[in-house]
């Protein structure tokens, strides 16, 4: 049954004339009366009866008017209730994070949201690589990612992405390291040590490889892990050095150096579904990263 013809329907009950009801709607009369009859085939029964030089409504149209506003009225509460979400921000965020990301930003991000009681973040950690964040979206309002320098940004057709920050990459080596005391060391120098990185395909091995390509040092990796802190621990007890990013890194035990003469970071981004940021619960999350983001880079 068409809203707007239920309306119409209600101002003829309430004003009891078509000229009436045109005149209310600004419509021409005979736009009220095709709307009638547009409803009354609608609903396959008499709704008005010829009366005088007008018309009234039957006992089915005044039982449809009376109902209409239940209907009418319900259907204001709900857009009402939209125009809240709409201004307020309200309601439930999704937010996927790349684990290392979630342990240098969720916490504080959390309590940056604390006094927001209208809105909640669901939270999952998930073990991304660049190639499966768009599809990500679809079942996240935010994906935090990360991409190396040189990688390509992601197709602003498909999906809206803001640079929270930039990360570098240090070589991470055991205190007890002979190049554990300079600063910076040159990647010539790691030339046989034992690597540790993540799999083939995230982020921070393809700077690793990057690197390879671009000095001509080939690494030896002897471990494939994807979780950071058991990377540390490794590097910590001497079982291998490894590519780590510089705020995340808190294992006593291990050194951080940066690598001369080349680039090597790593960007954190936040990607939304096109057009997703304007409602205002994801714009909250999405500022309050940002504002963390900007604080952990200072």
């Amino acid at each position: 049954m068409d809203v707007h013809r239920l309306r119409v329907l209600r101002e003829l009950a309430d004003r009891g004339t078509i000229t009436a009801v045109a005149k209310a709607l600004s419509y021409t009369s005979s736009a009220v009366s095709q709307q009638l009859r547009a409803l009354q085939a609608e609903v396959g029964v008499a709704l008005t009866e010829p009366a005088g030089r007008g018309v009234r409504l039957t006992d089915a149209g005044l039982m449809l008017a009376n109902r209409a506003d239940e209907v009418l009225g319900a259907l204001d509460r709900v857009e009402a209730e939209l125009d809240s979400y709409r201004s307020t921000p309200r309601g439930n965020v999704r937010v996927a994070l790349f684990p290392s990301g979630a342990l240098l930003l969720l916490p504080r991000l959390l309590r940056r949201l604390s006094d927001r009681n209208l809105v909640r973040v669901e939270y999952r950690d998930v073990d991304m690589t660049p190639s499966e964040v768009p599809g990500l979206t679809a079942d996240f309002d935010i994906v935090v990612t990360h991409r190396d320098d040189h990688a390509p940004p992601f197709d602003p057709d498909r999906v809206d992405s803001r640079t929270l920050l930039r990360e570098p990459l240090d070589v991470a080596l055991p205190g007890g390291h002979p190049l554990a005391e300079q600063d910076p060391v040159d990647l010539a120098e790691l030339a046989g040590e034992r690597w540790i990185s993540p799999d083939v395909g995230f982020p921070v091995d393809d700077v690793l490889r990057s690197l390879a390509v671009r000095t001509g040092v080939r690494p030896t990796v002897v471990q494939r892990i994807n979780d950071f802190r058991i990377t540390e621990s490794l590097v910590a007890h001497g079982y291998g050095i490894a590519l780590l990013p510089r705020y995340t890194v808190n294992t006593p035990g291990v050194v951080l150096r940066p690598l001369a003469g080349v680039l090597a970071g790593r960007h954190v981004e936040a990607v939304t579904r096109r057009g997703s940021a304007e409602r205002p619960a994801v714009r909250v999350v999405l500022d309050a990263l940002l504002a963390e983001a900007d604080a952990v880079a200072r």
